[in-house]
């Protein structure tokens, strides 16, 4: 937040591990937050973002990426969709360096790709957007945001690299019926690779590679 209450002259970014859990709601869900913290008691905190999408579960489960950019910067300078074709590139190779197989899905594929589950509205791996990042089978593995504001842009990643704790997000969003959809919908690092991945392993991946693709010499999109 503070970073994006600046000027922007270059690239920022930060990335994120969890040591506990907590719901993170969406810019738009901010009225459910006092419902939620009710039905959460001590269990976990909840946190409003400045991005928008639906409600996270945020854990150890979770690496987050937060990238604040001037809006001259050229991740950013094609729109709103375009915007998230960089940073989603990003992710397939920073998972492709422990082995971990996945794409980013392409604004033409969005359609057919939701069709295939049950979308979950009020989550935000309940249903996928132009660039998310997926398996072969389609399941959604890194969730994309961002937040624009005059000065800068402010994109955000989350990958899943273990199984979420599904059922305390659905009962604590008052949805336990999507807890089924919400397990088929996504997949894990674990998962896809059949052994434990260390947050901190696949934080520290991404972070070497953001450092090397902020800089002024970062290659363009791939073709």
């Amino acid at each position: 937040m503070r970073a994006l209450d600046e000027s922007a002259r270059a690239a920022r970014f930060r990335v994120w591990t969890y040591c506990a859990s907590a719901v993170v709601l969406g810019c738009s869900q901010r009225a459910w937050h006092a419902d939620v913290q009710q039905r959460l008691g001590a269990r976990a905190d909840v946190l409003l973002r400045e991005s928008g999408g639906g409600a996270v579960l945020v854990g150890p489960w979770l690496v987050s990426a937060s990238v604040v950019v001037p809006h001259d910067h050229p991740w950013v300078r094609g729109g709103v969709v375009p915007s998230y074709r960089r940073i989603a590139e990003l992710h397939v190779d920073a998972l492709a360096e422990l082995g971990i197989a996945s794409q980013p899905l392409r604004p033409g594929d969005v359609t057919a790709a939701n069709d295939a589950e049950p979308v979950v509205r009020w989550a935000c791996f309940g249903s996928l957007s132009p660039w998310e990042v997926v398996d072969g089978r389609g399941r959604k593995l890194v969730g994309l945001a961002q937040r624009r504001r005059r000065e800068s842009v402010l994109l955000v990643a989350g990958t899943l690299v273990s199984v979420p704790d599904w059922t305390l997000l659905c009962d604590t969003l008052d949805h336990p019926q999507d807890e089924a959809a919400l397990r088929a919908r996504t997949v894990s690092c674990e998962q896809i690779a059949g052994r434990p991945v260390p947050a901190a392993e696949f934080a520290a991946v991404l972070a070497r590679q953001l450092d090397d693709a902020l800089l002024p010499h970062a290659a363009a999109p791939r073709q």
